[in-house]
């Protein structure tokens, strides 16, 4: 886990990847909890896990990625 230190809330540093992916989305840092209340209105995403696998999300990954 070197480096996701910085890509998390301080409450969540030390957890595994397992605890971190059932994690609110707010356990990202920048996501507030308005924000993961927003995602989970309009995509149901309710964790870390589901942000990460999100057909829509994943979707525009693959576009932007052959578009560089």
């Amino acid at each position: 886990m070197a480096g996701m230190e910085s890509k998390l809330d301080k409450a969540w540093e030390n957890k595994s990847v397992q605890e971190i992916a059932d994690a609110p989305v707010a356990a990202l840092q920048g996501v507030s909890d308005s924000d993961a209340e927003l995602l989970g209105k309009a995509f149901n995403i309710k964790t870390v896990r589901d942000l990460g696998t999100n057909k829509y999300f994943r979707w525009a990954q693959g576009i932007a990625t052959l578009a560089d």
